[in-house]
């Protein structure tokens, strides 16, 4: 009985931890829309077409976007017109259900059972190597054992970063020199996984190449090295977008997807910009399960995305 106390309490603990950093990663987009929507209402009774007009104006401010804007303002219109609501202190009740059903309408992630490969993916700069170590540190807190893999040998920087993470977190990393060949660098570390019975190998991998082709090309080889060298592990391709870049984050996305396949998104960043809104664009726009939001820049600053949880953090009460 006081072991299921004390696990209640844990969890309690965790999902506290959990609202408090997701709050104060969207707290300045959350402050702006909220500060704009009340000075909107403002002497205001009723949800009118000009209070409509103000919050698509405040959402764009946040980022969301012209289609993802028009999709949230229509859907509270219709309600309105529809007599199911009109009193003006129901309208962030209201955009928070709207945020919430477009976000559910974003196709679930699959399953990826372990042992399981993770390749992550995404432009130099959008905070890839920091996402893997916090991918490594909430796969040891659950008791995985995690071998992480130095695929971006284009950048000394990112081999060497990785390395450091790695000392912090006790993990194990798999590199090359500078310049080595990335398929090389996984297939040594599928042999190291599969030597110490690793649950979980992180592969880190080259952000800008070239051409678009040659990015494609080292993308196979190394697909093509998992699939021969470790058909029993499941496998899966995060795509990581800095959401401080906005709307240039869905190019930067649309670009990668339109060469690689991506099972999920990881969305970084998130620790005080005020366009945290364009994270419902992207899920919109992109058609692709966001995972993960990373809040700040601690091991342990990822959280997983709950679409109802983040639609109240931005939009709900304090």
């Amino acid at each position: 009985m006081a072991d299921d106390k004390q696990t209640s309490g844990e969890s309690t603990t965790k999902s506290k931890g959990f609202w408090a950093k997701l709050k104060r990663g969207l707290g300045m987009t959350h402050t702006e829309v909220i500060e704009r929507i009340q000075a909107s209402v403002q002497g205001r009774d009723v949800i009118d077409e000009e209070t409509l007009e103000d919050l698509e104006e405040t959402l764009l401010a946040a980022d969301l976007g012209v289609a993802t804007t028009m999709e949230l303002v229509d859907g509270i219109r219709d309600q309105v017109r529809s007599g199911q609501a009109r009193d003006v202190v129901r309208l962030r009740e209201l955009l928070q259900d709207q945020a919430a059903i477009l976000l559910l309408d974003a196709p679930r992630p699959r399953p990826v059972p372990a042992p399981r490969v993770t390749l992550v993916i995404g432009v130099n700069g959008v905070g890839k190597t920091t996402t893997i170590a916090k991918l490594a540190h909430r796969a040891r807190d659950v008791g995985e054992r995690v071998l992480l893999a130095a695929g971006d040998t284009f950048r000394a920087a990112a081999i060497e970063q990785l390395v450091v993470w790695g000392e912090r977190l006790g993990v194990e990393v798999i590199r090359s020199k500078a310049g080595g060949d990335p398929a090389a660098v996984v297939f040594d570390a599928m042999q190291a996984a599969k030597a110490r019975r690793a649950d979980h190998v992180i592969v880190d991998t080259a952000g800008r190449l070239h051409t678009k082709s040659h990015l494609m090309d080292e993308l196979a080889k190394i697909g093509r090295v998992i699939e021969r060298e470790a058909s029993e592990f499941s496998v899966q391709t995060l795509l990581v977008v800095d959401a401080t870049n906005g709307q240039n984050a869905i190019q930067q996305a649309k670009e990668f997807t339109r060469i690689v396949p991506v099972d999920g998104l990881v969305l970084t960043k998130l620790d005080g910009t005020a366009k945290g809104g364009v994270v419902l664009a992207i899920a919109r726009e992109l058609r692709l399960p966001v995972l993960h939001l990373g809040v700040g820049e601690g091991s342990g600053d990822l959280v997983d995305f709950h679409a109802r949880d983040f639609a109240r953090a931005l939009f709900g009460e304090p």
